[in-house]
C-alpha cells in the first residue's frame, strides 16, 4: 500500500508516466546495458531485448502494478508477481540486483520526463518500484527456500541421452543427470532454463517446458526452430538443433513455473496451438503417471497433421487415461475419411465442440490464440477464475492478473 504522501502524487502522474512507460522501459535496457554488459550474459534474453518483447513487458507490469496501487490500494496483484518471480528464480536472480535495475530505471524515468521529476514525483516512483520489488524479492525467496536451493545452485548439468525429430521444426531432447545429487521433482506444466554459451561465447538463457513427467534419472523437453535469424531471436533454437547431440551436455535449471496442474477430481480442458501443446503433454504425463480418473479434453490447433508435434505421445497418453479425448484443428484440411467429429478445418473454434460442466482450462499457444480462446470461453459462461493460461517469453497481456 502507498504511503498517505505518495498515493496522490502516483495518482496525478501515473498518466503522464503510463503515457512514455515503453519509451522509459527501452532507455532503460539501453542505458543498463551499457553500464553492465556482462546482464547479458546468461541473465537476459537478447532475442527479447532485440525485438522489444522484454521492454514491453517491463512496461506493462510497471503500469499495472501502479495502477492497481491506486485503484485497488487493498489488494495485491499476486498473478502478476507470481509470474515474474517464477521466471526470476528460474534464471537465479539474487536480491541485490534490485538496486541495479532500480539505479538504470529511476534514471531513465528522469531522462525521459525531464525536469517534470520534482523530488516528490521521484520519491514516490522510487516507492512504487520497492514496493513491487520487495515483494518479489520475498515471493523469489520462498521458492528458493521451497527447493532448498539458491540462485547459485539452481543449475545443474545434464547429459544428453537421445534426440527425438517429432516434426520438421520441432526436436525432443531426453536428459539425464550426470550426479547423484538430489533432483527436485517437477510439477505438471513447469518449465526449466536451459543456459548454453552462443558462438560469440555470450551466455544465453531460454526456457523450455517439461514434456514428461520425472522419472528420478531423466527430463525431457522440446525445442522449436525459430526460423528467421536477422535479430538473435532463433539462435538459441538454432544452436540446439543443429549442434546438440546425444552425449553432449547442457546446464539446467530447477523446474520453476506458476501454471500448474491442480489435483482435483473436475474435468480437464486443455487448449493449445502448435508448440503450446509442451506444457500440455507434461500435464498429460503426469495424470498418466498418477492413474487420474479425471475427463480430460485436449484442444489443439497447427498448421497440419504432420506439424502437430508430440501427437504420438499425447495420443498415446490420452488413450491411456480413463476418460481422454483429444479434438483437432488444422489449417490444412484433414485427409478424406477422418472423422469431422473430432478433426475440424480453419482455426480454434470452442463453440464446435460440447465442453464439459464445471471443467478447470488450461491454455498455452501464441497471444491472438489465447486472447480468441480465452474470450471465447468467457462469453460461454465459464468463470474467468477457471482459466489459466501459460505465454512463452515475456507475458504481454496480463489478462487476469486482477
Amino acid at each position: 500500500m502507498l504511503s498517505d504522501t505518495s498515493l496522490p502524487v502516483i495518482k496525478a502522474t501515473l498518466p503522464v508516466v503510463g503515457e512514455h512507460i515503453e519509451e522509459i522501459a527501452k532507455r532503460f535496457y539501453k542505458h543498463m546495458f551499457e553500464a553492465r554488459p556482462d546482464l547479458l550474459d546468461g541473465l537476459f534474453n537478447r532475442g527479447n531485448q532485440a525485438d522489444g518483447r522484454q521492454q514491453q513487458a517491463l512496461a506493462g507490469s510497471i503500469a499495472a502494478f501502479a495502477g492497481m496501487l491506486v485503484d485497488k490500494p487493498d489488494q495485491v496483484p499476486d498473478h502478476l508477481l507470481s509470474r515474474v518471480a517464477h521466471k526470476h528464480v528460474s534464471l537465479g536472480l539474487s536480491p541485490d540486483q534490485y538496486q541495479v535495475v532500480h539505479d538504470h530505471l529511476m534514471w531513465a524515468i528522469v531522462d525521459v520526463l525531464g525536469d517534470a521529476v520534482t523530488p516528490e514525483v521521484a520519491a514516490a516512483w522510487d516507492e512504487v518500484y520497492w514496493l513491487m520489488g520487495n515483494l518479489l524479492i520475498n515471493k523469489e525467496r520462498g521458492l528458493y527456500n521451497a527447493v532448498h536451493l539458491s540462485p547459485e545452485t539452481i543449475w545443474r548439468t545434464w547429459r544428453v541421452v537421445r534426440r527425438i525429430q517429432e516434426t520438421e521444426d520441432v526436436v525432443s531432447f531426453v536428459v539425464e543427470r550426470t550426479d547423484e545429487r538430489d533432483v527436485k521433482p517437477s510439477l505438471p506444466g513447469q518449465y526449466v532454463t536451459l543456459k548454453m554459451a552462443m558462438p560469440d561465447g555470450v551466455q544465453q538463457p531460454r526456457q523450455y517446458s517439461l514434456t514428461k513427467a520425472d522419472d528420478g534419472q531423466h527430463r525431457q523437453f522440446a525445442v522449436k526452430r525459430v526460423h528467421g535469424l536477422a535479430t538473435p531471436d532463433g539462435e538459441m533454437s538454432t544452436l540446439l538443433h543443429n549442434g546438440v547431440q546425444v552425449g553432449d551436455e547442457v546446464v539446467l535449471s530447477a523446474p520453476f513455473g506458476d501454471v500448474v496442474l491442480e489435483y482435483t477430481d473436475r474435468p480437464l480442458v486443455m487448449a493449445s496451438a502448435g508448440i503450446g501443446i509442451t506444457p500440455m503433454a507434461g500435464m498429460l504425463s503426469h495424470l498418466v503417471k498418477s492413474g487420474s480418473q479425471r475427463q480430460v479434453m485436449l484442444l489443439h490447433a497447427d498448421d497440419s497433421e504432420a506439424s502437430f508435434p508430440l501427437r504420438a505421445q499425447v495420443r498415446e497418453d490420452l488413450a491411456t487415461l480413463a476418460d481422454g479425448t483429444l479434438k483437432t484443428w488444422f489449417l490444412t484440411p484433414p485427409e478424406a475419411g477422418e472423422s469431422s467429429g473430432s478433426v475440424f478445418p480453419g482455426f480454434m473454434d470452442v463453440s464446435a465442440v460440447e465442453l464439459p460442466d464445471d471443467a478447470e482450462y488450461y491454455l498455452c499457444g501464441p497471444l491472438p490464440f489465447l486472447k480468441s480462446v480465452r474470450s471465447a470461453l468467457i462469453a460461454g459462461g465459464v468463470p474467468a477464475k477457471d482459466i489459466q493460461y501459460e505465454v512463452f517469453g515475456p507475458d504481454l497481456w496480463l489478462a487476469d492478473f486482477q
